[in-house]
C-alpha cells in the first residue's frame, strides 16, 4: 500500500477534479504516501483541525477499507501461491500497469539514470517489506498484521531524525515508547499462541515497517525533482527484477483455486491502482494532513474484515493494544497534540 501510482486522469473522471495538471502539481510539491510520504508525515505541523465533507468522509472510509483488505487477500493467497511469488505478481502486474498509463499519457519516464538508486528504492520500498508481510501472515492472521503494520510512522520518526535531522520531541519519544507497548500488548493479548513462529513473524513485521520508513527517508534524500509517475513506476520494476529470481523457486505446488486468483488481483488492482484514486481525491480536496487520518482507519477495518470474511478471532489483548498503537501514531505524527488542542479552541 506504499507505493505511489500517479492515477491523476482516472481520479479526474471518477470525482470530477478540475484538469490533470492540478494532481501533478501537487504530486510534485507533497510526497504523498510514497515511501518519502511517511518520512514527510514524521515531521508534519499539528496545526489546524480535521473536517470532512460527506463526500471526503466516505472517500476516505472506503480508502481505508480497502487497503485494510489488502492484509486479508493477502492472508487468502498467500499459502497457496506462496510469498515470494505473490509479491512477485504484485510489483510486476502494477508496474505493468503504470507503465501503460505512462504510454497512454504520452509520459516520457525518468528510470534510466537513476537505475542504482531504483535498485535501492525497489528493494527497501517494497520488495523486502512487501515479502515479509506475505511471509509473516503465513503465520499471524491479516488483522493482527495490519495492526502492527500501522506503526510504520513510529520507526519513520527515528530514521528521519538520523537520516533528515528532525528533531526528536518529547510527544514523538513518548508516542514511540507507547507504540512498543501497544506492539506487546497486541502480540501476547492475540489468540495466537506465543510461540517462536509467532514471534519470528511478529519480527518479520516490524522488520518490514523499518524497511518502508529507511526506504521513504532515501527516497526523499536521493529523488529530489523526479516525476511521482517515474519514481512509482521504476520502484515496482526494480522490485519485480529482484523478486525474479526467488519467484522462479517460489512457484505454486497445487493448482490455484478461484478465490487466490480473485484476492490476487483484488491485490493488485483494488489495492494498489484504485485506491489510489481515492488517497489523491482527498489529497486535493481535503489537504495532505486530513487525507493521513487513512492510518488510523486501515487497521480497523482490517479487524473487521478478519473477523467478517476469515473468521479471525479479535482478543480484548488486540483491542487495547490497537488503541495504544493509534495514539501513539498520532503523537509522534502531530496528529494529537496539546498545540493542536489549543489552536483547535
Amino acid at each position: 500500500m506504499y507505493i505511489l501510482p500517479c492515477l491523476d486522469a482516472a481520479a479526474h473522471q471518477t470525482f470530477g477534479l478540475d484538469a490533470p495538471s492540478q494532481m501533478d502539481r501537487f504530486a510534485q510539491d507533497a510526497e504523498i504516501l510514497s515511501p518519502c510520504g511517511y518520512a514527510r508525515m514524521a515531521s508534519f505541523s499539528a496545526a489546524g483541525g480535521i473536517f470532512l465533507s460527506p463526500k471526503q468522509l466516505t472517500a476516505l472510509f472506503a480508502l481505508a477499507a480497502i487497503w485494510g483488505a489488502s492484509y486479508i487477500f493477502i492472508r487468502i493467497a498467500v499459502e497457496p501461491i506462496g510469498p515470494v511469488m505473490l509479491m512477485f505478481i504484485r510489483v510486476a502486474l502494477s508496474g505493468l500497469i503504470l507503465l501503460g498509463y505512462a504510454r497512454l499519457r504520452r509520459q516520457k519516464l525518468s528510470i534510466r539514470g537513476h537505475w542504482r538508486q531504483f535498485i535501492v528504492l525497489g528493494f527497501l520500498g517494497s520488495a523486502l517489506p512487501f515479502t515479509l508481510i506475505a511471509w509473516a501472515e503465513l503465520t499471524v492472521t491479516g488483522s493482527m498484521a495490519a495492526i502492527l503494520m500501522s506503526t510504520t510512522p513510529l520507526f519513520t520518526t527515528f530514521v528521519a531524525a538520523i537520516g533528515l535531522g528532525e528533531p526528536l520531541t518529547p510527544y514523538k519519544l513518548i508516542g514511540a515508547t507507547l507504540g512498543i507497548v501497544g506492539v506487546s500488548i497486541t502480540v501476547g493479548g492475540s489468540p495466537l499462541a506465543l510461540n517462536a513462529e509467532v514471534i519470528m513473524a511478529t519480527l518479520a513485521l516490524l522488520v518490514a515497517t523499518l524497511s518502508y520508513a529507511t526506504g521513504g527517508v532515501f527516497a526523499k534524500r536521493c529523488f529530489q525533482g523526479l516525476d511521482n509517475l517515474s519514481m512509482s513506476t521504476g520502484q515496482l520494476f526494480f522490485a519485480a527484477l529482484i523478486l525474479a529470481p526467488a519467484s522462479a523457486v517460489d512457484l505454486p505446488l497445487h493448482e490455484v483455486s478461484t478465490l487466490v486468483l480473485m484476492a490476487t488481483l483484488a491485490l493488485v488492482v483494488l489495492c494498489t491502482a484504485f485506491a489510489y484514486q481515492l488517497y489523491y481525491y482527498l489529497v486535493i480536496s481535503a489537504g495532505p494532513l486530513q487525507a493521513l487520518t487513512v492510518t488510523l482507519l486501515i487497521p480497523v477495518f482490517g479487524l473487521i474484515w478478519g473477523a467478517l470474511l476469515l473468521g479471525e478471532t479479535i482478543s480484548a489483548g488486540m483491542i487495547i493494544g490497537l488503541v495504544i498503537v493509534l495514539f501513539s501514531v498520532g503523537l509522534v505524527t502531530g496528529m494529537i497534540s496539546p498545540r493542536r488542542s489549543q489552536l483547535a479552541k
